[in-house]
């Protein structure tokens, strides 16, 4: 007998029809299926792959201006380092980890499906503090090495 369905159908037939080699459970055919779901058990959420990116590069940027602060020290006067020192600050370029930390501050309480406070019109404090980033700039630099 010969199979009249086109590729298409015999893909889309639903699951419990199909010969998996087993029977489906009762569980398992009355569960929901749905894009959210299916997108929900793929990996880690966009949430956590942001946030683990942001820590990432502001590691690199530590280190890359560790590096840059050792080595302005060695090339310049003392006099001269706290100016030159907060030039280079100004200078230093975070658009990508600043585009990263936006990104996060404007999708993380969707993608965590955080509830609203209704006396401060917000989203609720993730661990008592805010899940706000500030975005890298000369002062966080200033902050991290300073120039005195």
């Amino acid at each position: 007998m010969e199979d009249r369905q086109a590729p298409a159908e015999r893909l889309i037939r639903p699951l419990d029809e199909r010969d998996l080699g087993r029977p489906l459970s009762e569980r398992a055919r009355q569960s929901r299926r749905s894009v959210e779901d299916y997108l929900r058990a793929g990996g880690r959420p966009r949430w956590m792959e942001r946030l683990m990116e942001i820590e990432r590069g502001m590691a690199r940027e530590r280190r890359r201006l560790a590096r840059a602060h050792a080595a302005l020290h060695e090339q310049v006067a003392p006099e001269e380092f706290p100016a030159r020192w907060r030039a280079i600050a100004a200078a230093w370029d975070f658009d990508a980890l600043n585009t990263l930390i936006a990104q996060h501050n404007d999708w993380y309480p969707i993608e965590r499906d955080l509830p609203m406070d209704l006396r401060t019109r917000d989203y609720v404090r993730v661990g008592g503090r805010s899940y706000r980033r500030a975005p890298l700039d000369a002062d966080w630099v200033l902050e991290q090495f300073p120039a005195a």
